[in-house]
């Protein structure tokens, strides 16, 4: 079977922790990442197989983030990037929030439950041109 791989443009989004709320005397918790995972969803749907992958999978995934103003010149070079900016995204988000994200998005619907991944490659790092890659591959 072959891989299947996904690209979603802009910025990658990182799952947010659930919160609870007091309304009328009940505790309510929600996702407040169920709008960024949905968008997500929409965006690869059509990508989907059939029916969600049953067996072992592996998952590879980059992340490119947008680099930061300070990354590059100023004045007439602002357009350059400068010699010493880094290759890899160290700051916030981190890298296991951004992984949980995408499972939890392309649960049921990639696959049939995120415990069949065996193999995950997750890595963050800059590019001028934002996005996730995936690349889904059956073992």
């Amino acid at each position: 079977m072959e891989p299947i791989k996904l690209i979603v443009l802009g910025d990658p989004r990182a799952q947010k922790r659930h919160r609870a709320v007091r309304m009328g005397g009940m505790i309510r918790q929600y996702d407040p990442s169920a709008s960024d995972k949905a968008d997500f969803l929409s965006v690869v749907q059509n990508q989907a197989p059939e029916e969600p992958f049953s067996c072992p999978l592996r998952v590879d995934m980059i992340f490119f983030f947008t680099r930061p103003r300070n990354h590059y010149y100023t004045g007439k070079r602002a357009d350059v990037l400068r010699d010493n900016a880094p290759e890899w995204h160290t700051s916030k988000s981190d890298v296991d929030n951004n992984v949980k994200a995408i499972f939890d998005a392309l649960n049921k619907v990639f696959w049939r439950d995120d415990s069949i991944i065996c193999v995950l490659t997750a890595i963050k790092k800059y590019s001028s041109k934002p996005r996730t890659e995936i690349t889904i591959t059956p073992l």
